[in-house]
């Protein structure tokens, strides 16, 4: 190659790049020296790029993460129904001999082992020795608590699956159930 009257020897490898290297050097000063701008100079700025992108993908993203934080409450409350029911029935049972009202007793210990629910929003269901008896009283209904006899607690709980003010699920009902035998 011929630099200004120097040669200069260059390994077969290096050749092709290093004619490219100078056709482009003297393509780009050429250029600059006749007032044109150079291609990489023409081409656009790529800067609002990531903004643009951002714009589109935060909404969805943001609608994805609240769904999930929604349906963990959701999921949450089925959890603590299904302890305090649990609590509700052991407590039925230990208290077997000493109860005049079966169904408020299980019914506050319920409301008492799941104080993040709202106790007005707790239904129960009993079934003592294959009477079933529903509400927040239930007097009277302690002779059907009969030794070695199981006694079904049942509870339900209404829940609402909410996200930026759309209902999904509205209707739904957490329940629990567990089933006790008396002693």
């Amino acid at each position: 190659m011929d630099y200004g009257g120097k040669t200069v020897k260059i390994p077969n490898v290096l050749a092709n790049q290093a004619a490219l290297l100078a056709r482009s050097s003297k393509c780009c000063t050429e250029a600059k020296e006749s007032g044109a701008t150079p291609r990489r100079e023409r081409t656009r700025s790529e800067q609002g790029n990531v903004l643009v992108e951002l714009a589109v993908a935060l909404p969805l993203i943001m609608l994805l993460f609240t769904g999930i934080f929604a349906f963990a409450a959701v999921y949450n409350n089925q959890i603590i129904l299904t302890q305090a029911v649990g609590a509700g029935g052991q407590f039925l049972q230990q208290l077997r001999n000493t109860t005049t009202d079966p169904c408020k007793d299980t019914l506050t210990a319920i409301e008492n082992s799941a104080p993040s629910l709202t106790p007005a929003n707790i239904s129960l269901t009993l079934t003592l020795n294959g009477t079933k008896v529903s509400g927040s009283t239930c007097s009277g209904d302690q002779s059907y608590l009969v030794e070695s006899a199981p006694v079904t607690v049942s509870a339900t709980y209404p829940c609402k699956l909410q996200i930026y003010s759309m209902t999904f699920a509205s209707g739904c009902q957490l329940s629990a159930q567990i089933t006790e035998y008396e002693y």
